[in-house]
């Protein structure tokens, strides 16, 4: 995960209408995997694994990230979680990496480097921004290299050796909005998140947009700000 985001949120990241609605559908997409060992790469605090360490059966997770200036041991709800600046070989089955690819000049060979470290038929959950006509100021803050469309990060996940399970859009409903302001603004690529701390009501409502969305979620190859896909190393 983006840890400028992480600095702008502070403490307030799991209560964000954001990190909320992105945690609600990483569980549904991950539902009936019933993970053990989660790797979390380019981890940043780790919320996502935390988040499926306190929700689900998973045991321990394994947090991965170049940004850490020290490794620890930390727990959640009595499981481990461990913060490293890099692993060997694991056992870990399933392996997230929450917008991570967007960041890294050779995408197919970061997803190459991990798959040779976990076991056959652990499974990649992999998130990305979508759409380069979103392109803005927001994605020259986060220092990203590329958005995607549904196909092609499913393409690339092929390329890479693993087996596509599926894919689909995610915040599909507020997708308008994000989209019109985008483009009234893509005149000027000025180093700007687009990402804040809102007035409750505007959370909850964003929240409560995003929850009507689940549902759908799974099936929604149409349109959204991020692209999901979960796949399977053979």
């Amino acid at each position: 995960m983006d840890l400028k985001e992480e600095d702008i949120l502070g403490a307030d990241i799991g209560r964000h209408w954001y990190y909320r609605s992105k945690a609600a559908a990483l569980r549904r997409a991950v539902a009936g995997l019933q993970p053990r060992h989660i790797l979390d790469v380019g981890a940043g605090s780790g919320f996502f694994s935390r988040h499926l360490l306190a929700e689900t059966g998973a045991r321990s997770a394994l947090c991965v990230d170049t940004g850490y200036t020290s490794e620890r041991d930390d727990s959640v709800a009595g499981k481990p979680v461990l913060f490293r600046r890099d692993t060997g070989p694991t056992d870990c089955d399933l392996v997230l990496m929450m917008d991570v690819l967007e960041h890294v000049d050779d995408d197919r060979g970061l997803l190459r480097h991990y798959a040779a470290k976990v076991p056959s038929a652990a499974h990649f959950l992999v998130t990305v921004p979508a759409f380069r006509f979103l392109w803005s100021g927001h994605d020259v803050f986060l220092e990203h290299k590329r958005r995607y469309r549904l196909g092609e990060i499913e393409a690339t996940m092929g390329q890479a050796g693993l087996e596509v399970v599926r894919g689909s859009y995610y915040f599909g409903l507020v997708f308008p909005l994000a989209a019109a302001v985008r483009l009234a603004t893509r005149s000027s690529d000025e180093p700007r998140s687009s990402l804040s701390r809102q007035g409750a009501f505007a959370n909850g409502l964003l929240g409560a947009i995003c929850a009507v969305e689940l549902p759908i979620f799974p099936i929604n190859r149409l349109a959204g700000l991020s692209a999901f896909v979960l796949a399977r190393k053979p």
